[in-house]
């Protein structure tokens, strides 16, 4: 027979496997309000339209900085060749743990860290440069000198010709971007809560300067 201390723990792991992405990304909003930049998920017409100018044939490394709890994660992998890779990173370790039990896919790399430390962390996995690197962190809450050193070292990180994918609820993240991307593009779906501006800003390819 099973001890009342017993009964509890296993109702409280029940408890905790029963959380699902909806619930994990509201702890994860009230605990870290300032990097999170929504209470819900992205909508799947968000999803679609910002990976839409992926060239998923031509890329070898994907990065997303603040995956949450992967609301963009099964479609990057649905795209992406059998032998890329797709590194997530989140300074939230609720959100690293919750994706690392939740996607079974060799090709997915959960990094706890910060998004300033892109340059190290794909070095770290043996990589020079990404082709293409995720952004729904909310630039214009992120504590002073963070946002600045975040677009820096992502034009350092990716390849020539590769594009920094951002999605926001405010257009003060170009300010942020554009002293580094000299070609930005944007749109906005408005089938979301809340309506969201997207832009893809891209690193000038150093073959096509030469030409």
């Amino acid at each position: 027979m099973m001890s009342s201390d017993g009964a509890a723990l296993e109702k409280a792991g029940m408890r905790k496997k029963r959380v699902g992405p909806w619930a994990m990304f509201f702890k994860g909003f009230l605990k870290h309000p300032v990097m999170v930049g929504s209470v819900i998920p992205s909508s799947d017409t968000l999803i679609a339209a910002m990976l839409d100018r992926v060239d998923w044939k031509a890329c070898s490394l994907f990065v997303e900085y603040g995956p949450g709890v992967g609301t963009f994660s099964r479609a990057i992998l649905e795209h992406m060749a059998p032998d890329a890779t797709y590194i997530a990173i989140d300074t939230n370790p609720d959100f690293i743990d919750y994706l690392a039990s939740e996607i079974a896919d060799s090709r997915f790399i959960p990094v706890l860290g910060s998004a300033s430390d892109v340059l190290e962390i794909i070095r770290q996995h043996g990589f020079e440069h990404a082709d293409y690197i995720l952004s729904g962190l909310p630039f214009s809450t992120l504590p002073d000198g963070v946002g600045p050193s975040i677009a820096a070292n992502t034009w350092a990180a990716l390849r020539g010709g590769g594009a920094f994918l951002v999605y926001q609820y405010s257009p003060k993240v170009r300010a942020f971007i554009a002293p580094y991307f000299k070609h930005i593009d944007q749109g906005h779906v408005w089938w979301n809560i809340p309506p969201a501006r997207l832009y893809w800003a891209w690193k000038e390819d150093s073959n096509s300067l030469s030409t």
